[in-house]
C-alpha cells in the first residue's frame, strides 16, 4: 500500500485498497501453489497428484505474472489488465478445485485450495472495481 500511496502519477481513480489486496493475494497464492506442488512431489502416491502438481505450477506462474502486472501503472492498458485478472481468477478456480479434491488426505492441498479461493475473489473484486 505504501508503494501505491507514493506513486507520483494519478492511478485513474482505481480502488487502491482492492488493488493492494489483489497484488498481495496474487503473490501469496503464487508462493502457496509453489509450496503445494513441492509438497505433492514429496508424497508417496505422487502419480495420483500429477494433475494437482501441474495445476499448481500453472496457477503459480499466472498469479506471479498478474501480481507483477498489477504493480506497474505507467502506460496502463485496461483491456490487458482485465484479461490477465480474468485468467488469474480462472487459474485460481481450477487450482482450487483440483486441490480441494485432495484436501481430505493432504493438508497442503487444503491450504492451497483456500488460498486459491481468496485470490480468485480478490481478482474478481478488482475486476468489479475497475468497471
Amino acid at each position: 500500500m505504501d508503494m501505491l500511496d507514493s506513486y507520483p502519477a494519478d492511478l485513474g481513480g482505481v480502488d487502491r485498497e482492492a488493488l493492494a489486496r489483489c497484488i498481495e493475494a496474487c503473490f501469496s497464492c503464487a508462493q502457496t501453489c509453489t509450496a503445494c506442488a513441492d509438497a505433492c512431489l514429496s508424497e508417496e502416491r505422487i502419480a495420483e497428484l500429477r494433475a494437482c502438481i501441474r495445476t499448481n505450477a500453472d496457477c503459480a506462474d499466472i498469479c506471479e505474472a498478474t501480481g507483477r502486472m498489477l504493480s506497474r501503472h505507467t502506460g496502463y492498458d485496461a483491456n490487458l489488465t482485465r484479461a490477465q485478472l480474468e485468467a488469474c481468477a480462472m487459474a485460481c478456480r481450477s487450482c482450487g478445485d483440483e486441490c480441494a479434491r485432495h484436501a481430505g488426505m493432504h493438508e497442503h492441498c487444503r491450504v492451497c485450495a483456500e488460498m486459491c479461493r481468496l485470490c480468485e475473489q480478490a481478482c474478481n473484486d478488482l475486476l468489479r472495481a475497475l468497471g
